[in-house]
């Protein structure tokens, strides 16, 4: 029988799905914004090469401190309210980069546009708590494709800017579109009727936010440090001391900014350990494939092609996540999000096997690459149901929060390892040997395996459970005689 709410959240399910995609698209948008001026940084900000590095390290940082605690405030005082707040940063982020001439603005303009990245757990969230539970599934695949469509997209639109207008241009265009997104989120998405109970423990947001900028660090600048260095090793090893106490003391708290109890439940846990090792083998790719395209082709590994024309060779990669979103859907309700998660490893398993065996011609690198995009498509799709299924409907923001703080810590280390690879083939400066660039896809494809290995370990998921959405309409009057249920 069909309700009077599936009827009411029925008319509202694609503007709905379609404003909350383009919103995390954008927030993805913003990883790759500066990608194509990276190398041209030192001498538009008149700074060192090694400072210029945190344009980019510190959009990863913010964004990876942003998910949990961004959930965690969803939660408790709305998941609209907050995605509208981060729309706003968003905004004023841009600006503040777009009027930068120099690297301290810019630097706070990037790191407002990473706390972005909250807005992909908090949309998922809202899905289920807004829509009738027959199409969480679909919505959330899309949403979730988002941020690998909006990685692969942003890329040649980035080049394509940079090449006719002024660097400062790209943050103008992300400003307005953010300012549109903030009106379609105001008009479109409904007022939460969900909230989890108590306080916002700032204490633990403050000793994450500590930990995660420690570890994070070490893992970004461990390449330009060196490994071994003091400022590596303290960052690292501070950052997983302060941790390790951040963990105990949350663990004292009834209501804490992220609730470990709920992550240590077995099909949590195995999610999120997963969670690392696929995005751990997914960004490989992100790594590997550009500087193969991108490389002169006197190096005997590169293929010599300018920015625009690598980016629009690697963007049909997110067309096919999105392409996927429907599939995934069908998979999570058929076969269940565990063997989606698994087929999602074994698809991109097989894409590295690929690119292990023919990698020299640019339509391999595009196959290999869109079958990446397809398991990833899959994979993020399943992840999201798989917690949604293990949790309350007041715990989704945060729980959510915590597996895409998983995927940035995967993420974080593949760039490091990656590089750390590619320069010890190097020698003297050179460009990598093929055999740097082998030794790499071997890895990924570890961290794929790995990720499939853990998917078998999740248990069988629980159904998702939709919230109640309150409707306006006056209850009908009863008489005397009739019992209230």
């Amino acid at each position: 029988m069909r309700t009077a709410r599936d009827h009411t959240v029925g008319q509202r399910t694609w503007p709905l799905v379609a404003v909350l995609a383009v919103t995390g698209a954008c927030a993805s948008f913003m990883y790759t914004l500066v990608m194509p001026i990276q190398a041209q940084l030192p001498q538009l900000l008149n700074a060192p090469r090694e400072a210029t590095a945190w344009v980019v390290t510190i959009t990863l940082l913010t964004s990876a401190i942003a998910t949990p605690i961004s959930g965690r405030l969803g939660d408790l005082f709305g998941k609209r309210r907050v995605i509208v707040l981060l729309l706003l940063t968003l905004i004023v982020g841009n600006v503040l980069a777009a009027v930068s001439t120099g690297l301290t603005l810019l630097l706070v303009g990037r790191a407002l546009q990473g706390l972005m990245s909250g807005v992909i757990p908090l949309g998922i969230a809202v899905l289920r708590d807004q829509l009738p539970a027959r199409r969480v599934g679909g919505a959330v695949a899309l949403i979730s494709a988002s941020f690998g469509f909006g990685s692969a997209l942003g890329l040649p639109v980035s080049a394509l800017i940079a090449e006719t207008m002024d660097w400062h241009a790209l943050f103008w265009i992300a400003a307005a579109l953010g300012l549109a997104l903030l009106v379609l989120v105001a008009w479109i998405v409904a007022k939460d009727t969900a909230f989890a109970t108590g306080g916002f423990d700032y204490i633990g947001a403050f000793g994450l936010a500590a930990g995660l900028s420690g570890l994070l660090v070490a893992i970004a600048q461990g390449n330009a440090w060196g490994w071994t260095s003091p400022a590596t090793l303290g960052f690292g090893v501070g950052g997983i001391l302060v941790l390790v106490a951040w963990g105990a003391f949350e663990l004292r708290l009834e209501n804490p900014v992220v609730d470990l109890r709920v992550a240590a439940r077995p099909t949590i846990l195995m999610t999120n350990l997963a969670s690392v090792a696929l995005g751990f083998s997914f960004f490989s790719s992100a790594v590997l494939f550009p500087q193969i395209l991108e490389l002169p082709t006197s190096s005997g590994v590169g293929l010599g092609m300018s920015l625009l024309a690598m980016g629009l060779v690697l963007a049909p990669a997110g067309l096919v996540q999105i392409a996927m979103a429907p599939v995934a859907a069908r998979m999570n309700n058929t076969v269940g999000g565990r063997a989606t998660l698994v087929t999602s490893a074994v698809i991109i398993s097989l894409s590295y096997v690929l690119a292990l065996l023919a990698a020299t011609e640019v339509w391999q690198i595009l196959l290999a690459n869109a079958f990446i995009g397809a398991g990833i498509g899959i994979g993020f799709a399943s992840m999201p149901m798989l917690i949604m299924g293990a949790v309350d409907a007041t715990e989704t923001g945060a729980a959510n929060g915590l597996n895409s703080l998983m995927r940035s810590l995967g993420t974080g280390s593949s760039a490091a390892v990656m590089g750390a690879i590619l320069a010890a083939s190097s020698a003297g400066g050179s460009a990598p040997t093929a055999a740097g660039f082998h030794l790499a896809f071997y890895v990924a494809l570890g961290g794929a395996v790995v990720a499939g290995v853990l998917a078998l370990c999740i248990p069988k998921p629980l159904p998702v459970r939709a919230v109640p959405v309150a409707l306006t309409v006056p209850e009908p009057a009863l008489d005397d005689g009739v019992a209230r249920h």
